[in-house]
């Protein structure tokens, strides 16, 4: 297993996919390759969480 090169889906920037997250990825039955840079899962993960804190998440079930 080399390293792959991907682009990611938010910024269109490229980002190495390691051999090493590769495995992890396989490890933990993941079936699909990330598709966003990591700066852009940082943020997009920080997004999700205020989302969630301010009621405005999937599992909070309220809406305002």
């Amino acid at each position: 297993m080399a390293d792959k090169v991907l682009t990611c889906k938010d910024c269109g920037a490229e980002f190495i996919f390691t051999e090493g997250e590769q495995a992890f990825y396989k490890e933990k039955g993941f079936q699909n390759e990330p598709q966003r840079c990591p700066d852009c899962r940082k943020i997009r993960k920080q997004q999700r969480r205020y989302n969630s804190d301010f009621g405005y998440g999937a599992k909070s079930g309220k809406r305002y």
